[in-house]
């Protein structure tokens, strides 16, 4: 059967993704709605133009690299090929490079492919002068050969450490540096291309019957576009069409959307409807493992461009609207934000490095795309570059045509740098737990967690101490700051874990998982879960376990948003009490709480209440942190309630506080909405960069710690106060006059008004009915409700993700519809305006309604 564009469109209407496959590749359709195997193979692929565009990607052309802002990249493949070539020649018995020892560690096995094909690559870039060395081509075979011989050839020796090295990792700078070196390879090897492949399907089998699994967990997400994009590779080293086609079909299902009521092969890797992205089945990874997905696909429609082998163009919004929806509301002037890099998050190249892969996607994506479009991408590119506070260096782009791209775009007057946010937006990422509110001159990323979504990430000793990153734990970024003195591996360095901005967490030291077991994992294989360094069981209970409440998320309306969560212990720590795990698994158990953040115009509105810790442990909520230089001049001053002047550090019971860093020239403001001591400090501290992480370089950072803390007790269990970027101290003062008023502060409902908005919101959290300033609200449900001149406004979410029907009553309003959503059904009952909201899987997502009197 041939794919036509009205078959693909069928198959993946729910996505409005169109065929990618051009009229003649073959692939029927399994029930799941995925491409089934089996079918026959596209022909005439043009294997040698795929093989071509695939090494001009990293080589760049004759024509590129000729350029004077392409020299530096040219030079610097170069001179790490010389490096290689030099650690070649020293190399001593048990090793292909010096330094390098093999045998026992597979990143050792995996760097030396790597060096082999950054040798590769020097011989075919035009301008390096290593172009066209034949005899170091025939070195880099004769290092593949001995490679294969005496470590990767012998499936039972080999497939030790890490299972992303055998499956992924090795099969990538493998396949990579045959196709650079195709034309040698033929001359001089000719079997080397298909014992390499043979030895790269048994260990991507690993005992399986297929050759992609798309029920492996592994084989998810941006893992599965590395493998589909080798296969494509091999496939057309071969000249085998179904080994293409069938790659093809299985990298087509990443670029479907997750549906997590209907789930193709179990898997929930990918990006989903809001724009967010999952990897590791729980973990938001936009700014990780998502960057890489969307590079490997940019990389996928370069590679087949003029090919025949598939429609990009039908491709190209599907990735333009992960740009727009996924990447741009998690990037604030060059910064990619915490809250989506798991493990990454205490790395020393990181934040703006993270971004520098996202604008080489762009620029390319921007190559394939026309008109309205392809403006908006070019700039958008320039708005980062403009609005950053790290100069991009685009020699850490991959491709020398990316940076002669890059270079034009900046240099083309016509294109003016544009956000492609709107500069006030409010996006709830439901589906990955996450909330990002931007407003001009800051933006605020919050981190939820739930039974769906990881509390956080830590693996191989990256993120030592992580434990409350997932319990509301946010991050307040103001414009101007140079964010690695803000945030980065250095906050998490010197602020402590349990004081991260907006945790609520109890008193106590935990210890990491080297410090509790020796290694960087739990080892128990023998135990019925089975404990292994890749176990199922080590996701769950060690890397990143989940919540266990259900009631995480919230609503958005005309650039507002409302987030609710419960705190809850962690899944290691119900089932150890359940008996599930071993009896030397060492596990922590959570405080107890509700919280709210209500993201507005000038402020964030945090409530806070049914503070309590069933270990009878005293309990702290951390109402910011931030860090500074030693030598920055920072100030704090505020007022106490009962109208005194305040200053410095120490314990009052504050109506308003004002950090500000003098230096800098940024501020923070803090208006307690509820009376209650509050614990100021600032503090200098010094610690190593390996506290977080132990292949950190062991750096010892100081910085100036600033803590606001509210200290719970039996009588404050309850909690309200805002968080206000750049204030001043004449704004802070109007708090206490009510320009936000708190409405409700309990563990059934928290609500606020602002009057200025004329905005109401909530969110409730216990069963039944609930009044909230002339709302009834069924809940679990968060609402936003907004009243401008005769027209009010309600949004509706269901933060459980599994209600059918949210209702809310207007009482002693009688209220028509004009605009908004069909989800959303208006009936009235005496003088009341009544709202059924149909939430049926719609998995958080906000559905509203304008009215009129």
């Amino acid at each position: 059967m041939d794919i036509t564009r009205r078959r693909m469109l069928s198959l993946l209407s729910a996505t409005g993704l169109l065929a990618v496959a051009r009229p003649g590749l073959a692939a029927g359709t399994g029930a799941a709605g995925t491409p089934s195997a089996g079918a026959p193979a596209v022909t005439g692929i043009d294997h040698g133009h795929l093989l071509a565009n695939t090494a001009a990607i990293f080589t760049g052309t004759a024509e590129t690299n000729a350029r004077p802002d392409v020299a530096g990249k040219v030079s610097a493949i170069e001179q790490t090929a010389r490096t290689w070539l030099a650690a070649l020649d020293a190399a001593q018995d048990g090793e292909l490079f010096a330094g390098v020892p093999l045998g026992t560690r597979d990143p050792n096995l995996n760097a030396s492919f790597l060096h082999l094909y950054e040798i590769a690559l020097a011989t075919r870039t035009p301008g390096s002068a290593l172009a066209g060395d034949t005899d170091v081509q025939l070195r880099v075979l004769d290092g593949l050969a001995w490679l294969h011989e005496h470590y990767y050839g012998d499936q039972d020796q080999g497939y030790y450490g890490n299972w992303f090295t055998w499956e992924i990792g090795i099969s990538t700078h493998v396949s990579k540096t045959l196709v650079l070196l195709a034309d040698t390879v033929a001359d001089h090897q000719p079997d080397l291309v298909a014992t390499y492949v043979a030895s790269m399907d048994a260990y991507l089998r690993n005992g399986r019957d297929g050759d992609v699994d798309l029920d492996s967990r592994f084989h998810t997400g941006a893992n599965l576009a590395d493998i589909t994009t080798n296969r494509i590779l091999q496939g057309a080293l071969l000249g085998d069409d179904a080994r293409i086609t069938k790659a093809l079909e299985d990298q087509l299902t990443v670029f479907l959307p997750i549906d997590p009521y209907a789930l193709r092969h179990g898997v929930t890797d990918g990006y989903y409807a809001d724009g967010s992205f999952i990897q590791h089945h729980s973990v938001a990874y936009t700014g990780s493992y998502g960057r890489a997905l969307l590079t490997r696909v940019v990389q996928t429609l370069k590679i087949l461009d003029g090919t025949g082998a598939a429609d990009g163009d039908a491709l190209v919004p599907v990735v333009q609207r992960w740009v727009t929806d996924g990447f741009a509301p998690l990037i604030f002037e060059g910064w990619m934000m915490e809250v989506v890099k798991g493990r990454s998050v205490v790395r020393t190249s990181t934040g703006y490095t993270d971004v520098a892969t996202v604008v080489e996607a762009v620029v390319d994506l921007s190559d394939y795309s026309t008109g309205a479009d392809a403006t908006a991408l070019k700039g958008y590119v320039k708005f980062i570059r403009s609005t950053s506070r790290a100069a991009l260096n685009p020699a850490t782009f991959v491709s020398p045509m990316s940076i002669a791209r890059y270079t034009d775009i900046l240099d083309d007057d016509a294109i003016e740098p544009a956000d492609v946010n709107p500069a006030a937006r409010s996006v709830a990422f439901n589906a990955m737990d996450k909330n990002v509110h931007r407003r001009p001159g800051f933006a605020f990323a919050l981190a939820r967690s739930s039974d769906r979504i990881s509390k956080y990430e830590y693996m191989n000793g990256e993120n030592l101490m992580p434990w409350f990153q997932g319990d509301g734990a946010y991050y307040l970024y103001l414009a101007g700051e140079d964010q690695t003195q803000a945030f980065g591996v250095d906050y998490y360095t010197t602020v402590s874990p349990y004081a991260l901005a907006g945790v609520t967490a109890p008193v106590e030291q935990r210890r990491t998982i080297p410090e509790l077991y020796g290694t960087p994992y739990y080892d128990n294989p023998g135990h019925p879960l089975g404990f292994t360094p890749s176990s199922e069981s080590q996701n769950t209970y060690v890397y990143f376990p989940r919540g266990t409440n259900g009631h995480s998320g919230g609503a958005t309306f005309d650039a507002f948003g409302a987030a609710g969560m419960v705190l809850s212990s962690d899944v290691a720590w119900v089932d150890k009490q359940a008996g599930i795990l071993p009896d030397d698994f060492v596990a922590y158990q959570n405080t107890t709480a509700t919280k709210s953040w209500f993201m507005l115009d000038d402020e964030v509105v945090a409530l806070v209440a049914g503070v309590a810790d069933p270990a009878g442990r005293p309990v702290s909520t951390a109402v910011d942190a931030r860090i500074a230089a030693p030598a920055d001049t920072v100030t704090v001053a505020g007022e106490s309630r009962d109208g005194q002047v305040w200053s410095g550090t120490g314990t009052a019971d504050l109506v308003w506080l004002r950090y500000a860093n003098d230096t800098t020239g940024s501020a923070v403001g803090y208006a307690f909405l509820t009376a209650q001591p509050v614990r100021v400090a600032l503090d200098q501290v010094t610690r190593s960069r390996r506290v977080v992480r132990t292949a950190n370089p062991d750096t010892a950072v100081t910085k100036s710690v600033f803590g606001v803390h509210v200290d719970h007790s039996p009588t404050t269990t309850a909690l309200a106060y805002a968080l206000v970027p750049h204030a001043t101290p004449e704004l802070l003062r109007r708090y206490a006059a009510g320009t936000v008023v708190v409405l409700a502060n309990g563990t059934d409902v928290q609500a606020v008004r602002h009057a200025g908005l004329g905005l109401v919101a909530a969110n409730v959290f216990g069963t039944g009915w609930h009044d909230v300033a002339g709302l009834q609200i069924g809940g679990p449900a968060s609402v936003i409700a907004r009243t401008r001149s005769r027209l009010t406004t309600i949004a509706v979410s269901d933060p459980t993700m599994d209600r059918d029907v949210v209702q809310v009553t207007v009482a002693g309003r009688r209220l028509r519809k004009v605009a908004g959503d069909r989800a959303v059904r208006v009936t009235h009952a005496g003088g009341d305006t009544h709202l059924e909201v149909d939430t049926h899987q719609a998995y958080g997502r906000s559905f509203s309604a304008t009215l009129r009197e």
